[in-house]
């Protein structure tokens, strides 16, 4: 009887299958949740290399673990790692499809995938399934890409300036950096670009962003593709939306309980995300140059990136700050000890610092990186961009005052009361009747 109780009568069955990298990952499982929050079930497949990494508190989510050969430590080419995708894809998604037909489910009726792999379109389109492409970086850097796929900007591009619609005029080292480099390996520049491959046979686009943040690029991208592109972010957890800064998360985790002994945004958080490679003397750099800064710190370090920090570093700072090689990004910005995210500027850690209201100092490294920097320094006003020398690295002292001119500068209240307003309008989005939250309802209506 109280398992009846718990069961619920789902509206309709949407299956996820994300590209298994956890900027992927986690943006689709947020997503996902909302989701189910609004009566969808919701079935995600999920690698086996990122299963302990994945986070999910949400009973009413169904994941399914499948093998992709990343566990076993195989290397592969992009070209082949995505062929041997394909392959995969077309396994799970007929056995998904097959095992819920006759389940306590709904049978599933749409498909949710990482745009880079639109190939997944053709599998759904086989198994009668509705096809959803869901786009983890910015309109911005997307409306690049499709220009580029359709010829109308070559790359490399030579410069000085590239002038679309919708974008603000940039400076050629601020366009993602496979459009703006010569690349023998142009492995990842057709990824990007062949996101747009089929994207007139897909049923939906969903991009994780919201309105008013590229309102002008986001415009665009509806224009192109009418009734079928929508926004649909932030896709970070509501939770987290709904409750602010913490005054005090209670949590035994040596860094919050740190985090808890901090003032109000005396702390600054630097982190470079889960893929980038920096190399040593740049580690270096960004190490004394946050030590000479004299704040509070909390610098995530992976443990494969751990052997570049300088000898007796860690030694050096014992009062000053932690370097870990793990945290929840999400409980580390929303602490109230916060004031600042020094960040390689991927999407994921953008849209995160961008919807909880904290400032950033950017150091791009790669990919769509330089052009999310762009906007967060001159665009958005949240932050600045640390600037590179000549040999493309940045110095201890370019770090040393680009902290202390958003922890302690005359532009510091500018950035904080910007940081707030973005926090508000992202919260206004996701709000019950918010431009995101309708757009997802006009989703799951057209399922």
């Amino acid at each position: 009887m109280e398992k009846k109780k718990e069961e619920k009568c789902w509206s309709t069955h949407v299956a996820f299958l994300p590209m298994p990298f956890q900027g992927h990952i986690n943006p689709m499982l947020n997503f996902a949740k909302r989701l189910v929050y609004k009566g969808v079930k919701v079935t995600i497949a999920i690698p086996l290399s990122k299963a302990k990494s994945i986070e999910v508190d949400d009973s009413k989510i169904t994941i399914e673990l499948y093998s992709d050969g990343s566990e076993d430590g195989e290397s592969k080419t992009i070209d082949s790692y995505l062929k041997r995708l394909e392959e995969i894809c077309t396994n799970i998604l007929s056995k998904l499809v097959e095992n819920h037909q006759n389940s306590k489910y709904p049978p599933i009726k749409c498909v949710i995938y990482s745009s880079g792999i639109p190939f997944v379109l053709n599998i759904a389109k086989q198994c009668g399934l509705i096809g959803a492409s869901f786009f983890t970086q910015s309109c911005a850097v997307n409306s690049m890409y499709y220009h580029v796929y359709h010829g109308q900007l070559i790359t490399p591009v030579q410069g000085p300036q590239v002038s679309l619609p919708g974008l603000p005029l940039l400076e050629t080292h601020e366009l993602p950096s496979v459009m703006s480099i010569s690349d023998p390996d142009r492995s990842i520049l057709h990824l990007v670009t062949n996101q747009f491959s089929n994207v007139e046979e897909t049923n939906w686009l969903l991009f994780n962003t919201f309105d008013k943040l590229e309102d002008e690029v986001v415009k665009w991208t509806v224009k192109q593709w009418p009734e079928k592109a929508i926004s649909i972010g932030p896709t970070v957890p509501s939770v987290y939306m709904k409750s602010g800064p913490m005054a005090s998360k209670p949590d035994s985790t040596p860094y919050i309980e740190w985090l808890n002994t901090m003032d109000t945004g005396s702390v600054v958080y630097a982190s470079f995300g889960t893929i980038a490679k920096l190399r040593e003397d740049q580690i270096g750099e960004l190490a004394w140059g946050i030590k000479r800064s004299n704040m509070y710190f909390l610098w995530v370090v992976r443990d494969e990136e751990q052997h570049k920090l300088p000898t007796k570093f860690q030694d050096d700072i014992s009062k000053q700050g932690l370097v870990v090689s793990w945290c929840s990004q999400l409980d580390v910005l929303t602490h109230k000890a916060v004031g600042c995210f020094l960040t390689h500027c991927g999407w994921n850690s953008t849209i995160e610092a961008l919807s909880f209201g904290v400032p950033m100092i950017a150091v791009p490294q790669h990919i769509d990186q330089p052009t999310n920097a762009k906007f967060v320094e001159d665009i958005w006003r949240v932050g600045v961009r640390a600037k590179v020398d000549d040999k493309g690295v940045v110095r201890r002292e370019e770090i040393e005052n680009c902290i202390k001119d958003v922890m302690q500068g005359g532009r510091r209240e500018e950035f904080r009361r910007n940081a707030v307003m973005w926090k508000e309008l992202a919260k206004e989005a996701v709000d019950e009747g918010g431009s995101s939250d309708r757009n997802i309802d006009n989703f799951i209506a057209g399922l």
